[in-house]
């Protein structure tokens, strides 16, 4: 007699969400190599035959994994935006500061993150996400600018300037040990604005 792995019956999205959020762990433990129908299957917990009926294939799996991955850190941002009150510059701030706190500053995430950057290079269905969620963080930024400063003609440069130093300062954040707290990140990122935008 073999062993069978047990299998859980859901409701079609929760085992299409459930399938994306095995990816993302897989992902994050495994690295984009180590990631399979197989893995993903037994991570979520279903037969292996179920990925590819949510999904075209891993690939798929993985851009809509990346596309969620950035849909959580989205409504994080906006959670901190909208905890920051009404004032332009307070929302800005928090908006740049929100990266350097959990959930968004994880090695889990970070990991996750160093998968779908190893895979935009060969796979363009994830590159084309990439471009979607950077642009997605960068148009934010730009209209919270916009609301901070009306006066700027383009709030484009700053924007990528800014998102440049917030990514820095998160990675070092996420893979510990930063010789740096995230309270001193934010000090610095409020510097930078100051200097960008005077």
């Amino acid at each position: 007699m073999t062993a069978r792995q047990a299998f859980t019956r859901s409701a079609p999205d929760d085992r299409r969400q459930s399938l994306i959020e095995a990816t993302a762990r897989c992902l994050a433990e495994r690295g984009a190599a180590g990631v399979s129908v197989r893995t993903i299957c037994a991570e979520a917990g279903v037969s292996p035959g179920l990925l590819r009926h949510y999904f075209a294939g891993v690939s798929d799996a993985i851009a809509e994994t990346y596309r969620w991955t950035g849909q959580t850190i989205g409504d994080a941002l906006e959670a901190a935006v909208t905890q920051a009150g009404s004032d332009p510059r307070a929302r800005l701030l928090a908006y740049l500061t929100a990266s350097f706190l959990p959930p968004i500053a994880s090695p889990e995430l970070l990991a996750t993150y160093v998968a779908y950057w190893s895979l935009t290079r060969s796979d363009p269905a994830i590159a084309a996400v990439r471009a979607e969620v950077y642009g997605d963080f960068r148009l934010g930024l730009e209209a919270l600018i916009a609301q901070y400063r009306p006066d700027v003609a383009d709030p484009r440069l700053p924007s990528v300037a800014l998102t440049a130093l917030i990514d820095g300062l998160w990675l070092e954040l996420s893979l510990g040990q930063a010789p740096f707290t995230p309270e001193e990140a934010g000090q610095l990122a409020e510097k930078w604005l100051d200097a960008l935008l005077g």
